[in-house]
Order: structure tokens, then C-alpha cells, then sequence
């Protein structure tokens, strides 16, 4: 599979997809609306199945990539901070909830989602979705990988100065539980906040493929299963997990 992060603004997104060649594009957190907007998280929040899904959906089908975009949800008056992942036919494979919300920026104006293991099978490939700080928690990637997730797409609004997230965190988080990481940042600003960019992919290796600087940039790298399976035969921290060990220790 051929996977491209899109770091840069949504009106930018169709261009980007259209040009990728990619066979999934996966775009920032909130990429439709604005990340640290308030109030307007709610105004300018959608169904799933709303008319961004529509456009998106038509988008996917236009271009022949799959797409994985975050967007407000509406959901029975609540709404959500959710990443939608749709196929390369326009049909919704997959929508997940961000279940950690970081300080008042999410606490204010979105609900927490309550499942932890959302995924799609995407192109044979086993796609598992996470978004931003969810993936600052070991315990949801390590869901992920023993769930069967052997790309974990996260999207995300990561501001300065937290580069060390996506430089040292995110390439950690692939290697310990053996998976490729998808990883979409943002590269604008928002009121006081500078998001930082430094979007990536990386191998189960903890290698990373490709990366991002700090400003509007689409970034490319192959993933194989073949790739995966061997980095599992040399890593083996999943087949060497004691489960027995750790009961009682992760409350």
C-alpha cells in the first residue's frame, strides 16, 4: 500500500489527493473545520454521513485513494472529535471517537468516545484508527496491535513545543507494538497555538519512512505486510508479552 500525509490546509486536500497516486491519503485532525475553534466545533459540526462525508466520498471515488480525514461529529446532541476513514469507492469504512481528550481545548466542546479498538480492512491491509493524544497512551496502540491493526492512522493537531511527540514518541509507539504509524499533523496557527507539523510514517522498525518539515507538505512511503511479518520475527515483543504479569497493573 502506498500511503500519503497530507500536512497542510483541507482547501488544499482535493489537489493533494488528486496528485498523491497514494492508495490512502490520511489528513489532520479537525482538517474540515479547524482544530482550536471554540463554540464553532458545534456550529460547524456533521452526521457521518453528512455533506463532508458526501464530498469526501465523491472525492475518494474521483481520484481512486482512500481517504482518512478528522471532522466535528453531531452524534444524539453530543459531538465528537472523529477521524472517518473512507474507501477508494466512496463507501465509509470505519469512524472513530477520540476516547483521550487533551485539557479544555477537547473538554470544553466535545464528548470522549467510549470504544477503543476501531478498525476497516483497507486493500488487505488491517487499517486501526487513533487520533493525537490517544497515541501518548501505550495501552491504545497495544489495543491496536493485539486487536490485529497492522496500520494505525492517527490524525493529528500537534502544537510547538511538543515536537518531541512526533519525533521520539510516535516512532517508539510503532516499534513497541510492532506496527506502522500513520501520523497527520498540522502546520498552521490557531489563536495562541502553532501547530508544528513534522507529520510521518513509520515502519515497525521504528524507521522512518518519510517526514514532514514545519510548513505544507505531502510525504510518501510504501508499506508491505512483507515488511511487517519480518520486523515480528526480529522484534518480538508481542510474542514475548507476559499477560500473566501484568494483571492488576494497568487500572
Amino acid at each position: 500500500m502506498r500511503v500519503a500525509v497530507h500536512q497542510g490546509p483541507f482547501a488544499e486536500l482535493p489537489g493533494a489527493v488528486a496528485a498523491s497516486g497514494a492508495d490512502l491519503v490520511v489528513a489532520a485532525e479537525m482538517i474540515t473545520t479547524g482544530y482550536h475553534i471554540g463554540a464553532r466545533t458545534h456550529e460547524l459540526a456533521e452526521p457521518a454521513d453528512g455533506p463532508t462525508a458526501a464530498r469526501m466520498s465523491a472525492l475518494a471515488r474521483e481520484t481512486g485513494a482512500a481517504l482518512a480525514y478528522g471532522y466535528p461529529e453531531a452524534d444524539g446532541g453530543h459531538v465528537f472529535n472523529s477521524v472517518q476513514l473512507i474507501d477508494n469507492q466512496g463507501s465509509r469504512l470505519a469512524n472513530y471517537r477520540k476516547t483521550h481528550l487533551f485539557g479544555a481545548i477537547d473538554k470544553d466542546w466535545v464528548a470522549p468516545g467510549t470504544e477503543a479498538v476501531v478498525q476497516a480492512d483497507l486493500g488487505g491491509v488491517r487499517v486501526g484508527l487513533l487520533i493525537c493524544y490517544d497515541v501518548e497512551f501505550p495501552e491504545m496502540v497495544r489495543a491496536h496491535a493485539l486487536a490485529g491493526t497492522e496500520l494505525l492512522v492517527a490524525p493529528t493537531a500537534l502544537m510547538s513545543p511538543y515536537e518531541l511527540v512526533a519525533d521520539t514518541l510516535v516512532p517508539a509507539r510503532a516499534y513497541e507494538s510492532q506496527l506502522f504509524v500513520a501520523y497527520a499533523n498540522r502546520c498552521d496557527t490557531e489563536r495562541e497555538l502553532t501547530y508544528c507539523g513534522r507529520s510521518c510514517v513509520v515502519a515497525p522498525t521504528g524507521e522512518v519512512l518519510a517526514r514532514a518539515g514545519a510548513g505544507p507538505e505531502l510525504v510518501h512511503a510504501e508499506i508491505t505486510r512483507d515488511a511487517l511479518v519480518a520486523s515480528r520475527l526480529e522484534n518480538t515483543h508481542l510474542a514475548d508479552r507476559r499477560p500473566d504479569l501484568y494483571r492488576g497493573t494497568t487500572a
